[in-house]
């Protein structure tokens, strides 16, 4: 039977009617301790206030007018983004697919404008996952999401992730961007090692090629700075953002260094909602509570806490928990049982996460998660740890 939703997701039986904080509440009164927000976009939980007011507030004063004028809302979020980054120019759309497809187009224009018409593929990794579009498909390497939707978008190569013999020997005159993930999230929370990041801007820079950092989910604090990339110390020349940027709301951007915007002038890209009085407002209320002095400090050691108490049930569940891994408060548990067996018995116990490629799971908690909340979802993790055990 066809439905009125066309059924593209295998959902669970689920309806959510609010959200306070870390914790969700479904329709039928069950409280959930809530480690998924979103995918990595509720960035300040459910229903903050600050959020809520400032998302109001404009709602009530103007939310559309496109692109076609000026807007203030705008200009401000482009502003605060380039202050506090490598950036000096910010394009807006609504997602991530979108900016990782606003990347791309960046990177090929730019080396068109340069005179180098020649310079389009497009060096990406593996494990690597940035987005459902034709072309993000490609730019991914996920053949599963890519069946049935062929022929693939050319120009797209793909080499090991943390390789650089591999990069390297994939380099020549005609790549005209490398694109990475910082940490790679749906692949199952892998962080790009130090060196590997510095090894990627020299190939970039020896081989005239940009460099594409994808920090959909890894960006806006998850890592503990607002950048993943500010821990290994090397900038990209274009990064694309979205999820937690809105705090939930749709809200995605493209940031560029100057020489590398060289080609996008008026109508070489475009966006009917991008960047719209409401979505900026959301994201600039997002900026305010994560610019505040001591915010991505206390993100770091809940991270820390998060990663040691699992560590402990590593320890304890040797049988079930094989690793532990991530940055922050983007953490990924390999377990030996299926991992979608186990993110169904913690969601028996109260407990949302989501699940990622190597048979991992995602903890992707509020960034305003309390140590408490953290002490409530590792009890849940050993109490499964504990019953997957005893019944295998």
């Amino acid at each position: 039977m066809v439905t009125t939703v066309m059924p593209t997701y295998g959902r669970i039986d689920i309806a959510f009617d609010r959200g306070e904080g870390s914790y969700l509440y479904a329709t039928d009164g069950r409280r959930f301790l809530d480690f998924a927000s979103g995918i990595a976009t509720n960035s300040l939980g459910h229903a903050h206030p600050h959020l809520v007011k400032e998302i109001q507030d404009q709602a009530a004063k103007l939310m559309h007018v496109s692109n076609l004028y000026h807007i203030p809302e705008q200009q401000r979020l482009a502003d605060r983004l380039v202050e506090n980054s490598f950036a000096h120019t910010v394009f807006f759309c609504n997602s991530g697919a979108e900016a990782m497809e606003g990347a791309l187009k960046l990177a090929r224009k730019y080396h068109f404008a340069a005179g180098q018409t020649g310079r389009e593929r497009v060096i990406c990794c593996t494990r690597a996952f940035h987005g459902r579009t034709l072309a993000t498909l490609s730019a991914g390497d996920n053949d599963k999401y890519r069946e049935g939707f062929g022929p693939r978008p050319e120009g797209f190569d793909h080499v090991a992730f943390g390789n650089v013999n591999e990069l390297r020997a994939a380099m020549g005159d005609d790549v005209a961007a490398i694109v990475i993930e910082p940490i790679q999230g749906e692949g199952g929370i892998f962080p790009a090692d130090y060196k590997y990041m510095h090894a990627l801007r020299e190939a970039a820079d020896e081989f005239g090629a940009l460099l594409v950092f994808d920090e959909v989910q890894c960006g806006m604090g998850r890592s503990g700075k607002l950048w993943a990339y500010e821990w290994a110390g090397v900038a990209p020349d274009v990064m694309a953002l979205a999820k937690g940027l809105g705090g939930g709301f749709p809200v995605g951007a493209v940031l560029a260094s100057e020489r590398a915007a060289l080609g996008m002038v008026p109508g070489t890209h475009g966006s009917t909602y991008g960047g719209n009085p409401l979505a900026c407002a959301a994201a600039n209320a997002v900026l305010d509570v994560m610019l505040a002095p001591g915010f991505l400090d206390q993100v770091i050691a809940r991270g820390d806490y998060l990663q040691a108490q699992l560590q402990s049930v590593v320890g304890r569940f040797p049988g079930f928990l094989e690793e532990v891994r991530g940055q922050a408060l983007m953490v990924g548990m390999k377990t030996t049982a299926p991992n979608m067996d186990v993110w169904g018995r913690l969601r028996e116990h109260g407990l949302l996460v989501v699940g990622a490629g190597d048979n991992a799971i995602r903890l992707l908690p509020p960034l305003t998660v309390s140590e408490a909340e953290i002490d409530e979802a590792v009890a849940a993790i050993a109490a499964v740890a504990g019953e997957m055990e005893a019944a295998a």
